[in-house]
């Protein structure tokens, strides 16, 4: 977790008297925003991997203990769904002159969010080292695994493979790419559940397959451990977000300058979508706040989304904002948004959310060998069928 505070009013349009604190996701574009808000003064911000897991109980606190959350499709839903977020509406209208539609996120009539940036899951790879073993960038999940194999019989990687596969929120995210890639639906027309199904053990299959060249601690690998592993030289290949990418040309900090490029992310079957999801991430507004705070805030994030912050960082981020300019590791994400049979969003839903956990805590199982693929499946249904009782969205 780090914490940023602003020093002074170098580039923001106005002075800030009022005391703003932020809650986000820690990589470099959100960085690269909050930095622009802190500009303005009197702004504090959070970054922390952790953020989706803080921000429900944080916001339902009264006054809530942030004033700005950066949320994505995913971390949106638990938000809204016990009304901890205000409408942008008036603030739009006073302040936004200067949003794309396409920022404007609309929930039932509404703007709930703000959106400053696409991403997505796609292949990153060394364009080297697939020189060195003769192979073309993979572009099935077949072709992934002969590089794999290829690379590991030169005796240039042990593991040349990386996944954010961490217990919990990413390994069920890994599992969700896949099975969507495998035509995969989440649900019955009738609400219950569909991933005990020929999809979902497909895509199990298909993922330990893959461990096979990954480091053995690839249940504790999240995207700064991926990130990292590439920068260190340590693997030629991953599934990796689209905003790590800026990371692994940081001079400061990666031995791989150059070194990786990006393509679409792999098909799940050939002539199928790209094993992916798309996302978008963005801002919004706590509900339990003044209106003279929510004003301040939502200013101050006017200025973190603005043209002069994204010229400063153009690479750090797929931008939805004015100015920016696609970069050479933008291309993966821009292949994979525009494929053949592009891949679906990840749905903004109550049922999802429940379903997410539900994979994120059953599927574990399956990777340490405690339960075989079909008990794994089977327990996700009834977890998720429990918990969609509950909240009342199955009889």
């Amino acid at each position: 977790m780090a914490i940023i505070s602003g020093p002074g009013f170098a580039a923001c349009a106005f002075e800030n008297t009022v005391p703003v604190s932020s809650l986000s996701a820690a990589f470099e574009a959100w960085k690269a925003v909050t930095d622009a808000m802190a500009e303005c003064g009197n702004v504090t911000a959070a970054l922390d991997q952790e953020f989706e897991a803080k921000q429900p109980e944080a916001f339902a606190a009264n006054p809530s203990l942030y004033q700005i959350g950066g949320v994505s499709n995913g971390s949106i839903t638990p938000l809204l769904q016990q009304g901890l977020i205000r409408p942008l509406d008036d603030l739009v209208a006073a302040y936004g002159q200067n949003l794309a539609p396409n920022q404007l996120i609309s929930i039932d009539g509404h703007v709930m969010a703000i959106a400053m940036m696409v991403n997505t899951q796609h292949l990153m790879f060394r364009q080297d080292v697939l020189d060195q073993v003769g192979l073309p960038v993979p572009t099935t999940w077949e072709e992934v695994l002969t590089a794999a194999e290829a690379i590991r019989a030169a005796g240039i990687m042990e593991y040349p493979l990386g996944a954010t596969m961490r217990s919990g929120w990413n390994l069920a995210q890994d599992f969700n790419n896949m099975f969507l890639g495998f035509g995969g639906a989440f649900t019955n027309p009738d609400g219950t559940p569909a991933v005990n199904s020929e999809a979902g053990l497909a895509a199990l299959d298909m993922m330990q397959r893959l461990t096979a060249y990954m480091d053995p601690e690839y249940l504790a690998a999240d995207s700064t451990v991926v990130q990292q592993q590439f920068q260190q030289g340590r693997i030629a290949m991953a599934n990796l977000w689209a905003s790590r990418g800026g990371a692994l040309d940081d001079e400061a900090e990666s031995q791989v300058v150059g070194l990786v490029n990006a393509a679409a992310a792999p098909m799940a079957v050939a002539g199928g979508p790209p094993a992916t999801t798309l996302w978008w991430d963005g801002i919004v507004i706590a509900a339990n706040i003044t209106d003279a705070e929510a004003e301040a805030a939502f200013r101050v994030a006017m200025e973190g989304l603005d043209s002069e912050m994204v010229t400063a960082n153009n690479d750090d981020a797929i931008w939805l904002i004015p100015g920016y300019t696609p970069s050479r590791l933008a291309g993966g994400a821009i292949a994979t948004a525009t494929a053949n049979v592009a891949p679906a969003a990840y749905p903004s839903t109550v049922e999802m959310g429940l379903m997410h956990s539900a994979l994120g805590n059953q599927l574990p199982a399956f990777f340490t060998g405690a339960a075989t693929a079909e008990a794994v499946l089977a327990a996700t249904e009834a977890e998720y069928v429990a918990a969609a009782t509950e909240a009342g969205i199955l009889q």
